[in-house]
């Protein structure tokens, strides 16, 4: 882990303006922007923890079903009541690929991977999500900038960085999914920016039925699996699923489709650099884990490959 883009007439230039006339200045950064990218980098950040704690009791998919599906009927309900349109059999055959690739694929494998896989492990080998981002733009012909791809290699620096040297450990199956997942999610990313440039396209209801599919999906497949709910699981088990629904889904992944629709991909996601500092500092407050030289220069890596993704070149 969402925009209709306002539209102003232009200003007067300032040598046509009648005397004592103000001009308008749009602010230099979108609050919005501000906003969305605090949601996807320290909301998502906690999620691996949240996810881990969840997956003690509950089995993986049928818990990322029961997190996507309730997020998806809140968007729906809302979209529905600013008189969105109900959407048509062939738009939701269009979204499905996207809720197969984002949650089927891109979350349900981190929930069956963090089995036996950290979740700041998990959420570091997500940190290259970017990268296959700017891989699969320049196939589609949206290149990244120099600048873009210098903040690409930067960050995933920070990464490397912050992992210290050791291999991941887990299960092979595992660690196979946990590197397969980040491919999938910019996939179904780069799909989902497109199907947002479609005439009368809704940001909310698309929210919605992605979520809506994703949860169906996961679903179907965690009891082909032969997952079943446990009849007794403890009430931190649910409330992890509470938290990952309310903050990691309804509001997270709304922030993360506003970013989809309004910004370039780079920057769409760069959280993913920004979430394996914070889930580290997450494991430090809530685990007791110690926090070494590398976590402050990874630190320092990261938010710089950010700073360097946000800003704009001077004019020359």
């Amino acid at each position: 882990m969402v925009k209709p883009v306002l539209t102003q007439n232009p200003s007067l230039s300032p040598s046509v303006l009648p005397m004592g006339a103000t001009t308008t200045h749009k602010p230099a950064i979108d609050p919005r922007l501000i906003a969305s990218l605090a949601a996807v980098y320290l909301i998502w950040s906690s999620t691996y923890l949240a996810m881990r704690i969840a997956i003690t009791e509950l089995p993986p998919m049928l818990m990322a079903s029961l997190r996507f599906s309730p997020a998806g009927l809140v968007l729906m309900a809302i979209a529905k009541r600013r008189g969105a349109a109900w959407p048509s059999a062939a738009q939701w055959l269009r979204m499905a690929p996207v809720g197969a690739l984002l949650f089927l694929c891109g979350n349900g494998f981190v929930a069956i991977a963090e089995q036996s896989v950290s979740s700041g492990g998990a959420a570091v080998v997500c940190a290259m999500m970017p990268l296959w981002t700017g891989v699969l733009a320049t196939v589609s012909g949206e290149k990244p900038s120099q600048r873009e791809w210098l903040a690409l290699l930067l960050g995933f620096a920070g990464v490397v960085v912050l992992m210290g040297g050791p291999s991941l450990e887990g299960k092979p199956l595992h660690i196979a999914l946990i590197v397969l997942a980040p491919l999938c999610w910019s996939l179904g990313s780069s799909v989902s920016r497109r199907l947002a440039k479609s005439p009368g396209s809704d940001i909310v209801m698309s929210s919605a039925m992605q979520l809506l599919l994703g949860s169906a999906l996961l679903a179907i497949v965690g009891i082909a699996r032969g997952e079943r709910l446990p009849a007794h699981a403890s009430a931190t088990s649910w409330l992890a699923v509470g938290y990952l629904f309310i903050f990691g889904s309804l509001l997270g992944f709304t922030a993360f489709n506003w970013l989809l629709r309004n910004t370039r991909p780079v920057i769409a996601t760069s959280y993913a650099y920004v979430n394996p500092i914070l889930a580290v500092l997450i494991g430090a407050v809530v685990s007791g884990e110690a926090l070494g030289v590398t976590t402050l220069v990874a630190n320092v890596l990261i938010v710089g490959a950010v700073a360097l993704a946000l800003g704009k070149p001077r004019p020359h």
